[in-house]
């Protein structure tokens, strides 16, 4: 049977695929034309708003050498995770991720999805030389040459589908991409900066954390993910598989309170308070979070070993992500 032995998290956020001069300088002039706002209410705000509402130490958290030490730091989290997941010495990866209409749109956009063709393509860069650092951040989770297709555990993903639809969860199956469709950033951020030169399956399970009316709960994450890793378990074949949440924690208010109770919880192994979770608390990037609620639940049999998180204040108004990183003990 497989054997589920290697957990991993990780943020996606623009900020990781950004150079250092970008956190200093760059996103103090984009952030002021976000629209997608909430307050740690989870009530819609400005990012005015929430520039009049800062502490009087905000513009202290953000200065040049704050920003670099925080960039330092999180550069140095993704390399140490880069390791650890090939150190797991998978068969199959699941990465839990988002889909931002990217291969769904709000004309058609299921709470959950699974991805089973053999392969999923991600997008050659389009980009040009006079292209600000924000299009050329953006670019930098897709491919600098050509297209590149990466591996995909069809048959796990397929059985994966059927064994979920018989346990009364929707799930929408792909088996492959429209032409002009690629992988959507939850996955290539994973596949550019963790997976390359490694040729490891991955099954993408997608879901809409963004866009309503229907995201799911956090209850029905966590009942999904206790649904994977029964389903792992009993899957009739000799491998070792993993499962990494890509995405998360809060954003694009950094709300520190917030992203440590989830770690605390994590940590402790409380479902209980993790499927209780205020949706109006998991709104905008914070809707990321569900991703690694699935992931917590499916890795409920091994223990969080190693955690790197960052608030990663990127202005006065103390906008930013809340950038972590984990990895759960790997079983021999």
């Amino acid at each position: 049977m497989a054997r589920l032995v290697a957990g991993f998290g990780s943020s996606h956020s623009i900020m990781l695929v950004c150079q250092r001069e970008d956190w200093q300088h760059g996103f103090k002039q984009v952030d002021p034309k976000n629209p997608h706002y909430f307050d740690r209410q989870g009530n819609p705000t400005t990012y005015a708003q929430l520039l009049a509402g800062a502490p009087a130490e905000a513009e202290a958290m953000v200065t040049e050498e704050k920003m670099g030490e925080r960039y330092d730091r999180v550069e140095a989290a993704m390399d140490e995770l880069r390791e650890r997941i090939r150190a797991a010495r998978l068969d199959v990866l699941l990465v839990v991720g988002d889909d931002q209409t990217e291969l769904f749109r709000t004309t058609n956009n299921p709470a959950f999805a699974i991805y089973y063709g053999d392969t999923i393509r991600n997008a050659k860069r389009d980009e040009g030389a006079s292209d600000g650092w924000y299009k050329k951040a953006r670019m930098a989770r897709q491919e600098p040459d050509a297209d590149r297709d990466y591996p995909v555990d069809s048959q796990l993903a397929r059985w994966l589908i059927r064994e979920l639809c018989d346990r009364d969860f929707d799930i929408a199956a792909m088996d492959g991409l429209e032409r002009g469709q690629f992988e959507g950033h939850a996955f290539s951020f994973i596949h550019r900066r963790y997976l390359q030169d490694v040729e490891l399956p991955i099954v993408p399970v997608i879901i809409n954390t963004f866009d309503p009316p229907n995201q799911p709960t956090p209850r029905r994450c966590v009942q999904l993910g206790a649904a994977l890793r029964e389903l792992i378990a009993s899957y009739p074949a000799d491998l070792r598989v993993g499962v990494l949440a890509s995405g998360g924690l809060s954003h694009f208010v950094v709300d520190e309170a917030l992203d440590e109770s989830i770690i605390d919880a994590i940590r402790a192994k409380d479902t209980a308070y993790l499927a209780s979770l205020d949706p109006r608390q998991l709104q905008a990037g914070s809707s990321e979070i569900r991703n690694w609620l699935i992931a917590v639940e499916a890795l409920q049999g091994l223990d969080l070993e190693w955690v790197s998180y960052t608030p990663g204040y990127r202005s006065p108004a103390l906008t930013g992500t809340g950038l972590c990183f984990a990895a759960w003990k790997t079983l021999a």
